[in-house]
């Protein structure tokens, strides 16, 4: 890039940078971004640029892929319902322990790219995510270890936010029971968007949005129109939880909320330092 390719980026999206400066941007860390070492990396380096400009990104991450992984070394099968992983005792262990290692290394690519970030996994996270275990109707497939939020702590921010440091959430909440629960990430980002008062939800997934019948990319969506989407079918399966957090979301004061494209290198900073965008707005 050139001196003068340079100053254009930056006088771009200098605006960008005045509207969100002291703003939580909560975001959903998922899909080929978290497996492809090029995105990991221009993940990264995004989180980094961010915090620097005086943004406040909260980070909550799956592991579907990897989960799947340690699932079959283990020749265990993997089962969804609506979406969400059924979790058996067994299960769970090989969940807590995989979200466990992807926590901690992203923790480390932050700290490789300049940036400070701290770890929320299994017990960690069991002080800021209260959960019980979801209840299944008599007719319905019992989930397991699959849980529902209870409450969130929000304290943990404010530490975190004086002293410049990045927080990294696992998807795993605490029981009464003292259980941990897996709870689906889209969910979580939610709640934490809500319950932070964050300007910006951004969900990252493996597909370039919100897609119609044809494939093609919706690049806006209110909830009425969402429904309608749900009903005849266009929004189905591993998209239901993602959508219905990001309405979830909308409908509790978070700004904006997008779902994008974590194919595309640096999606994070194209959706929120430029007016491109890389996926699906929904707003209220």
């Amino acid at each position: 890039m050139t001196p003068n390719e340079k100053s254009k980026v930056l006088s771009e999206a200098l605006p960008y940078i005045k509207k969100f400066f002291g703003k939580t941007i909560v975001i959903k860390f998922g899909g080929n971004a978290m497996v492809d070492k090029k995105l990991k990396q221009s993940f990264a380096k995004d989180l980094v640029l961010l915090k620097l400009v005086g943004m406040n990104p909260v980070i909550i991450h799956g592991g579907g892929p990897q989960i799947n992984d340690s699932l079959d070394k283990y020749g265990k099968k993997t089962i969804f319902e609506q979406g969400i992983r059924v979790t058996d005792e067994e299960t769970m262990k090989i969940v807590a322990n995989v979200l466990s290692d992807i926590n901690k290394q992203i923790v480390s690519l932050i700290k490789e790219n300049g940036g400070e970030a701290s770890s929320y996994s299994n017990k960690e996270t069991s002080g800021i995510i209260k959960a019980k275990k979801i209840k299944v109707d008599k007719n319905s497939v019992d989930l397991g270890y699959v849980g529902e939020i209870v409450s969130i702590d929000p304290s943990f921010m404010k530490e975190l936010k004086d002293s410049g440091v990045i927080p990294i959430i696992a998807p795993i909440g605490m029981g009464d029971d003292n259980k941990i629960y897996n709870i689906n990430a889209d969910v979580v980002s939610s709640k934490v968007a809500e319950v932070l008062n964050a300007e910006k939800l951004v969900l990252m997934t493996n597909t370039k949005g919100v897609l119609d019948k044809k494939n093609n990319l919706i690049s806006s969506l209110i909830p009425l129109e969402i429904k309608k989407l749900i009903d005849n079918g266009t929004i189905s399966d591993g998209m239901l939880p993602k959508i219905n957090s990001a309405v979830h979301a909308a409908k509790h004061k978070v700004n904006t909320v997008h779902i994008i494209d974590g194919r595309v290198e640096h999606a994070l900073l194209l959706e929120i330092l430029t007016d491109q965008g890389v996926g699906t707005l929904i707003k209220d």
